[in-house]
């Protein structure tokens, strides 16, 4: 048997404290997101480098739910105008976290 066909158990992240106040940025309140959590999910602005396994690490030791899956999609910055002169919006990553059920996070108030 070559070392390609093992079976690897998957790897368990355990990022650090700081680095867990670094991945979630922001809750996402918009109407769309609003309307996630008639699905049991809720919507975070996290770090460009945050990866899946860190995002739920986050959400679950932050506000101590239990994740049950993470959508991500990265959001490219628009072009604007002021005043006749060209600028950009920066770059965000989104997280959609769907929790498990009967967990709830309610994002108005503070971690």
């Amino acid at each position: 048997m070559s070392s390609r066909a093992r079976s690897r158990a998957p790897r368990v992240v355990k990022p650090s404290t700081a680095r867990l106040y670094q991945v979630l940025r922001a809750p996402v309140i918009t109407e769309k997101s609003t309307l996630g959590s008639q699905h049991n999910q809720v919507t975070f602005k996290v770090a460009l480098d945050a990866t899946k396994p860190e995002i739920k690490a986050a959400v679950e030791s932050l506000f101590d739910v239990k994740v049950e899956q993470v959508n991500t999609l990265r959001q490219r910055g628009k072009q604007k105008r002021f005043r006749g002169k060209v600028g950009r919006r920066s770059d965000y990553k989104k997280a959609i976290v769907t929790l498990a059920e009967g967990d709830s996070i309610d994002v108005t108030t503070g971690i």
